[in-house]
């Protein structure tokens, strides 16, 4: 950006707020901007903190083998037995 361009946006910005408001409205900005960065930090010392004491129930924890979970057995389908349809009312009309 040139220094023409800087300038509009100056001038734009007076003529929007006025000279007397101007002041209010870069103290409000300042004061949102400050608090937005002490949240910022906040979160990131809560992420520090958390992945902490996650690290830490993570090595208290005793080690155990992961178990595998339960095979299912489906029954052998036979010509005698007749066929169910999960969802027979979904069926088309013949």
């Amino acid at each position: 950006m040139g220094p023409l361009e800087i300038g509009l946006i100056v001038l734009a910005i007076l003529l929007l707020f006025g000279y007397k408001k101007l002041p209010d409205a870069s103290r409000s900005l300042g004061r949102s901007m400050r608090i937005f960065k002490g949240e910022m930090k906040g979160m990131q010392e809560d992420d520090v903190r958390t992945k902490a004491e996650a690290e830490t129930v993570r090595g208290a924890l005793p080690t155990t083998p992961p178990v595998a979970p339960p095979a299912t057995v489906t029954p052998p389908v036979s010509a005698e037995s007749p066929q169910v349809k999960p969802y027979p009312e979904f069926e088309k009309p013949r």
